[in-house]
């Protein structure tokens, strides 16, 4: 439980960030959005419903945790995220929630044991772990891109790795295949996170990021969509420096030839 708190906790720090610098920057959501269908899966699976009494106790208090802190974390997202990036975040969370309630109801009505409701329940959960794992490819695939690793939280990857590997524990000590069987994903993954982070680590991404705000200060310049009057700003600010540089070349061949003289 205590690894699994972590792994939940470990954007707390990312999310600090987002709410000083008042922008998601270039975060991605879409790690925080499926480990909130995992919590929302596993506390369900655990509670006297779908398991046999309180057998699986350790699962709803974490995951009953995990909840709360990944729904904050999705909230304060989309509070602070772009109009562009915002609608994306919003389709993908209620996409999750009806997931989650159609696998709540039909493991209530459809099915009247505890077995098939496990299996039902466990099955989706097993794919939520795996996504929820692999989720944070999308930020490996950035620092490879960039070269840095701004983008991938170092915690994340860590207590991912630390919870993956307790649960996968966990599952095979109880010998269930359902909490083991996602883990045999999330552990190699989390590892891999953990290994592109090292590699990468020292390196800040300052070079690349100078090179792209020098590109966009450029393409603002040319953007087409500026206005008539801007463009004849620009247009006569460069005609007077063209004729101040002229100027003070004539002056200066003028100083140099009675000089000679």
């Amino acid at each position: 439980n205590a690894a699994s708190l972590l792994l939940y906790a470990a954007p707390i720090l990312t999310f600090t960030r987002v709410i000083k610098n008042r922008s998601t920057e270039e975060f991605s959501c879409t790690p925080y959005i499926f480990a909130l269908l995992n919590c929302l899966l596993y506390t369900w699976y655990g509670l006297p419903v779908v398991s046999i009494e309180w057998e699986n106790l350790p699962l709803v208090t974490i995951n009953g945790l995990g909840t709360i802190l990944e729904t904050s974390f999705v909230f304060i997202y989309i509070y602070y995220a772009s109009p562009k990036r915002k609608m994306p975040v919003l389709i993908m969370t209620l996409s999750i929630l009806v997931v989650f309630g159609i696998s709540a109801f039909a493991s209530s009505f459809a099915l009247h044991e505890h077995r098939p409701r496990k299996m039902l329940v466990g099955t989706v959960g097993m794919a939520a772990s795996a996504t929820m794992y692999s989720a944070p490819l999308v930020a490996v695939k950035r620092v490879v891109e960039t070269k840095s690793v701004k983008y991938m939280p170092f915690y994340l990857s860590l207590f991912s790795f630390l919870a993956s590997l307790h649960w996968m524990t966990y599952g095979l000590l109880g010998h269930d295949i359902i909490l083991a069987a996602p883990n045999f994903v999330g552990c190699p993954l989390a590892l891999l996170q953990l290994v592109i982070y090292f590699i990468y680590r020292k390196n800040k991404g300052n070079m690349v990021e100078s090179q792209v705000s020098d590109v966009e200060k450029k393409a603002d310049m040319g953007n087409p969509n500026m206005t008539k009057t801007q463009n004849v700003d620009i247009e006569k600010a460069i005609i007077d420096l063209e004729m101040t540089v002229e100027v003070r070349a004539k002056d200066g061949n003028t100083s140099t030839q009675t000089t000679n003289c």
